[in-house]
């Protein structure tokens, strides 16, 4: 049964429970969860520290129902339930509990797992990405006394940031995941003071390239001009990817203009951190570059480096790539347009080897059912205005396979960062304020929410 909550005290029930919740929060971060694709012996106490915390954390916020569940070289992921009041809808909450690396210590402005408060944020690594998005769970349980007005289910992993057995397991359970709506806790606002709903994520495809030209590596003198230098092969396939204008030129990727809130040049040159002088690449708004078009990075080549460099005509190389996909096209798709195009090149006829890699697709949602209806409702009385749509260039790899189980349910990614939060860079931070809005909103979403579901059943 839902809790004899009055909604006018919901704000103020969140307020009164910030302290306590950022105590919590320097407690978890304070750990170093940070995840490791193949989940090493030497990571594990931290992410079995982090899970720990967490469920106790839970079970103190009302959910009687927890389970902790081992896949192979994974992480150990957390899943609850709390069953719906009669009549009322489901809603499954979404979060991670692990870490990037701190990186470069004197990059810090104060250590990064000793969490310090200053100028109204918490520093320290996964203070944004993602800790105080679990906390926001259990706060919005806990403004409810443990009894919201909907049903809860749960999951909490501890692999997100490298991705692990987890990002294939809903399709074969999809009951365990079944719900009404899904609350996607890793985002936040495009800046700070600007309540927004992300509502698509690109996908992305990592194919390779391989060019071999000569048995071994000849001098340059007796042979260039005309013995084929892989290397130069290789830069000539790589530069046919973009245009004149840095706009990516492979045919069937696709590309819309974005119609929701985005960056302001200035703005993203600052975030991006652009050197002074330097253009930023492509045309159109920054929306379709970064978010509703593709977007192709050379992520890793094989060259000789120039302290140690011979004069010679170099017999082989290879370059891997990142391809960033529309939301809504098929990953692998686009991959195999990349694929084509490079097959197509061919410099000075030379042939390529191109390899297709792992793809992951993308997602587009759904905002025209009633939780995207109670969440406006929701962000409206957190924030005092509706939140605008943007979308990420990044991806959330369950996301999908959530998607994919559960194809029904509406699936919201919002959050308790921002755009200048530093997530996976050094001085992390998490605004207090805005934490405490990711709180409310989701505390007053459960009621709006239940109204709206039960409305539509009458």
């Amino acid at each position: 049964m839902a809790a004899q909550v009055d909604r006018g005290e919901l704000s103020a029930r969140v307020a009164c429970s910030m302290p306590r919740l950022q105590d919590e929060l320097a407690r978890l971060v304070s750990i170093p969860s940070v995840s490791a694709s193949d989940y090493p012996e030497e990571t594990r106490p931290a992410l079995l520290e982090a899970h720990e915390l967490i469920l106790d954390l839970l079970q103190d916020a009302g959910v009687e129902e927890l389970d902790s569940h081992r896949l192979p070289q994974t992480a150990p992921f957390i899943t609850g339930e709390m069953p719906a009041p009669p009549g009322a809808p489901t809603v499954l909450l979404y979060g991670h509990y692990d870490v990037v690396p701190a990186g470069d210590a004197s990059k810090w402005d104060s250590p990064a797992f000793e969490p310090s408060v200053r100028d109204g944020a918490m520093f320290g690594r996964g203070t944004a990405d993602s800790k105080s998005n679990v906390l926001a769970h259990v706060g919005a349980l806990r403004a409810w006394d443990g009894r919201p007005p909907v049903g809860i289910k749960l999951v909490i992993e501890g692999q997100e940031e490298v991705g692990s057995a987890l990002n294939t397991y809903p399709q074969t359970h999809p009951d365990l995941f079944r719900a009404d709506a899904m609350l996607i806790a890793d985002m936040g606002s495009v800046r700070p003071g600007l309540p927004t709903l992300t509502v698509a994520l690109r996908g992305t495809a990592m194919p390779r390239i391989e060019v071999e030209t000569l048995v071994g590596p000849k001098h340059s003198g007796q042979y260039g001009g005309a013995a084929p230098d892989a290397l130069i092969v290789l830069i000539q396939a790589l530069a046919s990817l973009h245009d004149e204008n840095g706009d990516v030129a492979v045919e069937g990727l696709r590309r819309e203009e974005w119609s929701g809130a985005s960056y302001g040049e200035d703005e993203f040159r600052s975030l991006a951190e652009v050197l002074p002088g330097v253009p930023l690449v492509g045309s159109g708004g920054l929306g379709s570059r970064v978010w509703s078009g593709p977007a192709i990075t050379v992520t890793g080549i094989d060259v000789p480096s120039v302290d140690n460099a011979l004069n010679a005509v170099a017999p082989r190389t290879r370059a891997s790539l990142n391809v960033r996909v529309h939301p809504e096209q098929d990953a692998v798709e686009a991959q195999e347009a990349v694929l084509r195009h490079l097959r197509a090149v061919r410099p000075f006829g030379v042939e390529l080897e191109v390899r297709a890699g792992a793809t992951g697709n993308g997602f587009s949602a759904d905002t025209s059912g009633p939780a995207y209806g109670a969440a406006g409702a929701a962000f409206e009385a957190a924030w005092g205005t509706a939140p605008s749509f943007a979308a990420t260039g990044g991806s959330i790899p369950l996301v999908n396979a959530l998607h994919e189980a559960v194809p029904e349910a509406e699936i919201l990614l919002l959050g308790t960062t921002d755009g200048y939060a530093n997530i996976h860079a050094p001085n992390e931070r998490v605004l207090l304020d805005e934490f405490e809005k990711a709180v409310a909103v989701e505390a007053e979403f459960f009621a709006r929410f239940a109204e709206s579901w039960k409305g539509a059943a009458s």
